[in-house]
């Protein structure tokens, strides 16, 4: 089992920041790429960011230079840094592992960036 276990998100005005983290299962997080997704619409996610085992980031077009995803290993945990946040990133953000047998979902923690 995966096991997301996800913390942060909240309130933020313009220009702020916030932290997302998710804790991964050890066997899944030291052998598959995890990412970031937001939620758009009712039955679609948008990815936001991506990094594989060995470290290697993606970032969707719209986040590149704001947004950072790390891993830390000690703790198996992907950490995604968003700084200056704009309106339209507002949006329930998850965490997600897809493995050869199962698609894994954070529950979701929700981004509120308003004045």
């Amino acid at each position: 089992q995966a096991q997301l276990v996800k913390s942060g998100g909240g309130l933020v005005q313009p220009g702020g920041s916030l932290r997302l983290s998710c804790v991964v299962a050890k066997n899944i997080f030291d052998k598959y790429a995890i990412g970031w997704y937001r939620r758009i619409s009712e039955t679609q996610h948008e990815p936001v960011a991506m990094i594989g085992p060995n470290g290697h980031e993606g970032y969707d077009g719209a986040v590149k230079s704001r947004f950072t995803i790390t891993r830390d290993n000690a703790k198996n945990t992907i950490i995604l840094q968003m700084n200056n946040l704009k309106p339209e990133d507002k949006a329930r953000y998850y965490c997600n592992v897809v493995t050869p047998l199962n698609n894994y979902w954070g529950q979701g923690t929700p981004v509120t960036v308003s004045s």
